[in-house]
């Protein structure tokens, strides 16, 4: 046990150090969203491309690994979804947005600091094979369903055509679609250009936590917390106890691979759900508090993923 404390308490540490900062007015709260977009926007996108170009992607695009993942998001999505309805009496809207913030995990700014930090860089494969279509598969899931269920929705078409664009506009798809092309062709990078792309991937972790512990700040408990409670106990447990039976008991993945998908599964609610959320004006305040609590849950379930991933 005191082996996964010193894993995850560096993590949840410099998560502290951002709130905190913020908090008493340390560090400018202005500054946390150009933080956070330099780690996306920049820093996340180079490490992508040179992690991706020098391994093997390949063999790291294990479906046994990426199918329990995603069919686990799918079940989330689709129990919060009749959650919110059928107990919380939402509208077919609102519901989507609950099911989603149950969904959609934060691979980037806490999932691959916290992978790296418990596994090392030979997570990185199969964790970027699943960050990959991350985006892709679940936007794409939420918006399409978003567009089918309310009274106001659009055409599928025009639909489609929007979550092709977010989701091609992203500099981590740049990133990682650059890096494949980099794998498959066997391109190697001259020492200065990949001094420079391993430089700039350094700052993905303490960036990350800094920014989405200063991010906390932004989001206040509310009305709509029971929930946004039930989200994050989708997000935090539900998901990835599906991925585990699938990778284990269905798929006979070995731990020693399977851990990796398993752990990624068990993160936080990612910031994209607050933006779907306000980019349709459904279940805004659920998807904030979503993100606040199930960042502050994960520092125990994640211990007692780890507990579990270890024997």
């Amino acid at each position: 046990m005191l082996s996964i404390l010193a894993v995850i308490a560096p993590i949840f540490a410099l998560i502290a150090l951002g709130y905190v900062a913020v908090r008493q007015h340390l560090y400018p709260a202005d500054g946390v969203k150009a933080l956070i977009a330099f780690v996306n926007n920049f820093a996340t996108p180079c490490l992508l491309f040179y992690s991706i170009g020098t391994s093997d992607f390949r063999a790291a695009f294990n479906i046994g690994i990426i199918g329990p993942y995603y069919l686990g998001a799918f079940v989330c999505f689709v129990l919060g979804i009749l959650l919110a309805r059928r107990v919380f009496r939402n509208r077919p809207g609102e519901s989507v947005s609950v099911g989603f913030s149950g969904t959609f995990t934060n691979t980037v700014l806490v999932g691959l600091p916290l992978m790296t930090r418990a596994y090392g860089e030979g997570a990185l494969p199969v964790t970027l094979s699943i960050i990959g279509l991350h985006g892709a598969i679940l936007l794409t899931l939420g918006m399409v369903t978003m567009e089918l269920t309310r009274r106001d929705g659009q055409p599928l078409g025009p639909t489609l055509v929007l979550a092709v664009r977010r989701v091609g506009s992203n500099p981590l798809i740049w990133g990682i679609l650059g890096g494949i092309a980099m794998s498959l062709l066997g391109i190697e990078l001259i020492e200065p250009v990949a001094a420079f792309f391993r430089m700039i991937g350094q700052a993905v972790v303490p960036a990350a936590l800094f920014g989405i512990g200063g991010a906390l700040n932004e989001f206040k408990l509310s009305d709509n917390w029971k929930q946004a409670l039930v989200a994050s106990l989708i997000k935090l447990i539900i998901h990835p106890a599906i991925a585990y039976v699938l990778m284990i008991f269905v798929f006979h993945v070995p731990m020693d691979i399977a851990r990796y998908g398993i752990l990624l599964s068990s993160m936080p609610a990612g910031i994209n759900i607050y933006v779907f959320a306000t980019f349709y004006d459904r279940g805004v305040s659920v998807a904030a508090n979503t993100i606040l609590i199930s960042t502050v849950l994960s520092a125990l379930t994640i211990t007692g993923w780890l507990f579990v991933l270890s024997h």
